[in-house]
C-alpha cells in the first residue's frame, strides 16, 4: 500500500475525510494518513482502541512513537493518560491494553534513526512551557535528534505568526481549537504534511489552537 506516499508533496486531511478501517486486531480501528507497506510499514495513523481491547505483544522493528489523544493507554511498562508522548525505540517491545474508556492515539511507525536509542515518556500536562520566539506562542520540546525536533506549540486566540520554512519538511497534528494559512483551515484533529523547504504563515481565531509539531524529518530529494 502506498498512502501520501510521495514526500516532495503537500498532504492534508482533515476529520471529514476520515475513514476508519478495522485493523487485524478486534477492537482496533486505524484511520491511516501515510503509509508504505501492507501490515508492516512505515505508517503514520490515528489508531482507535474500544473499551477493555488488547493489542497483541510486539517489537518495534523501526520504532514507535505515540501521542495520547483520549482515554487512557497502558501496557506492560506502565499506565499512559491523555497527553502522555512516548517513544518506542526500535527493538524494544510491549503488549498494549485500555481500560473502560477506550483510548484514542496518534501513532507512527517505522521513523526511527537507528541511533536515536532513547525511551521517552512525557507527560504533558504537567511538563514546562516556554515561552516562544513571539508573543502568543508557548512550545514544549518533546524531542530533539539530529535535526528531527518534536514539540507541541500552543498558539494564542487571534495571533499571527511569523513566517515558517520547513527544512527538512514538518507535520502537523492540530490537537485543539483551529488554525489558517495561506492554503486553507485546519480544525482540531487535522493533519498536514509539507515537504521540505516548504513555508507558510499560520494565524488563528477567536480559540486559538494547540498544535503537535514534527520537522526536519523527511527526505529532501
Amino acid at each position: 500500500m502506498r498512502l501520501n506516499a510521495d514526500f516532495s508533496r503537500r498532504a492534508v486531511v482533515t476529520p471529514e475525510a476520515y475513514r476508519w478501517v478495522d485493523s487485524p486486531t478486534p477492537g482496533v480501528e486505524r484511520m491511516m494518513l501515510d503509509r508504505i507497506g501492507e501490515e508492516v510499514a512505515r505508517a503514520t495513523s490515528l489508531v482507535r482502541y474500544a473499551p477493555n481491547s488488547t493489542f497483541p505483544s510486539h517489537e518495534h522493528g523501526g520504532g514507535e512513537e505515540i501521542l495520547v489523544l483520549e482515554g487512557e493507554f497502558a501496557d506492560e511498562h506502565g499506565r499512559y493518560p491523555a497527553g502522555s508522548y512516548l517513544r518506542n525505540p526500535i527493538g524494544t517491545a510491549h503488549a498494549p491494553r485500555v481500560g473502560a474508556e477506550g483510548a484514542l492515539l496518534f501513532v507512527k511507525l517505522h521513523q526511527f534513526s537507528p541511533d536515536d536509542t532513547e525511551r521517552k515518556v512525557v507527560d504533558t500536562r504537567s511538563a514546562d512551557w516556554q515561552p516562544g520566539q513571539q508573543e502568543g506562542l508557548e512550545v514544549m520540546p518533546l524531542h530533539d535528534f539530529e535535526g528531527e525536533q518534536v514539540a507541541l506549540e500552543r498558539w494564542a486566540p487571534n495571533v499571527r505568526l511569523a513566517p515558517r520554512e520547513y527544512r527538512g519538511g514538518a507535520e502537523v497534528l492540530v490537537l485543539e481549537g483551529a488554525f489558517h494559512d495561506e492554503h486553507g483551515r485546519y480544525p482540531a484533529g487535522s493533519w498536514l504534511r509539507t515537504p521540505h523547504g516548504s513555508r507558510h504563515t499560520p494565524r488563528t481565531g477567536a480559540d486559538g489552537a494547540l498544535v503537535y509539531i514534527k520537522a526536519g524529518h523527511l527526505p529532501s530529494g
